[in-house]
């Protein structure tokens, strides 16, 4: 099988529906941020506020490539790493790309007033962000799915999909 990689804005449940679609498959689930602040022993948080942004997309970048060597898994990538180029380049390597396209109301109810996203605390800034990175999923996308139903619900049908 495949790799079943799962793309989308933050909030759209790449982790909770990757988690629940690798038990459905009974296959490995990762995400790629959990699998970064593992290597690094910090929170990305902490990547960024002492590295920077470029730092953490070339971690980004090489975890990317890492994961395209497994085999048979169910991946989650933080929101931002789909749509850099080079990393949709090394991760479509034997996977398929599933962006979950979650309305950005759903989302913003989702995430609600979670201080463990500082973006959402201008909602306007996360709106041109959101409207941003919509473009670059649908082009790394080798799939398109609901994002705005419950995630039992869009891991079943996704799941459905590769069966």
């Amino acid at each position: 099988m495949d790799n079943i990689v799962l793309c989308g804005f933050m909030g759209s449940g790449k982790t909770v529906v990757g988690r629940e679609l690798a038990k459905i498959l009974g296959v490995k689930f990762v995400d790629t941020d959990e699998l970064i602040e593992k290597e690094q022993g910090v929170a990305i948080k902490a990547i960024f506020a002492t590295h920077g942004e470029d730092y953490f997309r070339d971690l980004e970048y090489e975890m990317c490539k890492k994961v395209a060597e497994m085999n048979g898994v169910v991946v989650s990538t933080g929101g931002g790493a789909m749509t850099f180029e080079r990393n949709v380049e090394a991760i479509k390597n034997g996977s398929r790309v599933v962006f979950l396209d979650a309305s950005f109301d759903v989302i913003c109810h989702r995430i609600g007033n979670s201080t463990s996203r500082p973006l959402f605390n201008d909602r306007e800034k996360a709106r041109a962000l959101y409207d941003e990175r919509k473009d670059k999923y649908l082009k790394a996308a080798d799939i398109v799915i609901d994002g705005d139903m419950s995630a039992r619900k869009t891991a079943l049908e996704i799941a459905g999909m590769f069966r």
